[in-house]
């Protein structure tokens, strides 16, 4: 039994250690009713002369964060990048209509800090993003 939660303690600890190191996040919060938007797909690409390579997509999670967007084992290099949250999907899921089907948020490392985060402020009529930390 002391294994089984040394080994569960140690996969958190890593998972943990390595969001702390991972220099991409995102949060999506339903300005609605002030909570976490769960289930949200979003994915991450970089910009590469005229076209975008697909880095990474994952899900929101139960708080409407992704900890560790960027993809692991890989440092960030400076350049322009694209975050894509799918917000079509989320709201049918909801029930709702949308205006808009997805929201793109482009933006640029300057290799100036190590964590970029990009919250998003969602409603089925509009959106707020910035620069978060």
């Amino acid at each position: 039994m002391l294994k089984k939660i040394l080994s569960y303690s140690l996969i958190l600890f890593s998972s943990a250690a390595f969001a702390e190191q991972n220099p991409l996040s995102v949060h999506v919060l339903n300005l609605e009713n002030g909570l976490p938007s769960a289930n949200v797909e979003v994915v991450l690409e970089k910009s590469s002369g005229d076209q975008w390579i697909k880095l990474n997509q994952k899900l929101t999670g139960e708080n409407g964060r992704i900890t560790a967007l960027y993809p692991e084992n890989k440092s960030l290099e400076k350049g322009i990048y694209k975050v894509t949250f799918k917000t079509e999907a989320w709201f049918n899921q909801q029930k709702q209509q949308t205006f808009f089907p997805e929201v793109p948020v482009i933006f640029k490392v300057d290799g100036t800090v190590k964590h970029y985060h990009i919250p998003l402020l969602l409603s089925p009529y509009g959106y707020s993003t910035y620069r978060g930390n």
